[in-house]
């Protein structure tokens, strides 16, 4: 048995996509499917704001990526944003400030659903919860929910949050103790005018979910809304060591 540390990669299959947009852009992205399976659900991840960093290599997202396939029996679809770059690569065009990103979003939507993933579940984070609320209904192929990963509720207000509501869609937002845009009392208040939405404060997090413990706690969550079964008792957690085979 080996533990798994912050820099462990698990068995999966990996393979290099280009998603189209409609608007005429290639995007950069990475598909992580489970190494002898097929997966149960998928995750179609939002990185944060490109202009500070954000992409599709943000560490989260990374290790979502090196581990939920193999532990959780999940798709991981991964993909850099208009006008941004990460080490797989530059997706074409421009940083559009959340606006021409509608089609970006539809693109990973599209994507997945002509790939056949199943169970499709937008994952965002910071940014990426804005483009995720903004813009995650308006695809025909359609998402079970959204996670959102310390969402500023800055670009996306309350009308965005009415029609989840109406969807009746289910919102999960993980919303850290010390975020540096939206705290838990705060986050409550503004998602209680959507019935489907669940807030669940994480104790000493910050917005940046530094730190193994922290990581360790968003992939629990999102793998506990997305396939609970995977969870292991008495503590319906994740793994934290691999079994080579």
């Amino acid at each position: 048995m080996s533990d798994i540390r912050p820099a462990t990669v698990l068995p999966a299959k990996r393979t290099p996509v280009t998603l189209p947009t409609a608007d005429g852009l290639r995007l950069t992205g990475e598909l992580a499917l489970p190494a002898e399976a097929d997966p149960v659900a998928t995750l179609i991840c939002l990185h944060p704001l490109p202009t500070h960093g954000g992409m599709m290599d943000s560490h989260l997202f990374r290790k979502a990526a090196f581990r939920l396939p193999a532990l959780a029996q999940l798709a991981v679809l991964r993909f850099n944003t208009r006008g941004t770059s990460s080490e797989q690569g530059t997706s074409e065009g421009e940083f559009g400030s959340g606006e021409s990103e509608r089609y970006d979003v539809a693109a990973g939507l599209s994507w997945a659903a002509d790939a056949g993933l199943p169970a499709r579940w937008l994952l965002g984070w910071s940014f990426g919860t804005e483009l995720a609320l903004k813009w995650g209904l308006d695809h025909e192929a359609g998402v079970e929910g959204a996670i959102l990963l310390s969402p500023p509720l800055r670009r996306a207000g309350d009308a965005d949050l009415d029609r989840w509501a109406a969807s009746g869609r289910p919102l999960v937002a993980l919303i850290p103790e010390f975020d540096d845009y939206l705290r838990p009392d705060e986050a409550r208040r503004r998602f209680a005018r959507v019935p489907a939405a669940e807030v669940v404060a994480v104790p000493g997090a910050k917005h940046l979910w530094v730190g193994e413990p922290y990581v360790r706690i968003a992939l629990n969550e999102i793998v506990r809304r997305v396939n609970p079964a995977a969870l292991v008792p008495p503590t319906m957690t994740l793994p934290t060591y691999w079994e080579k085979p």
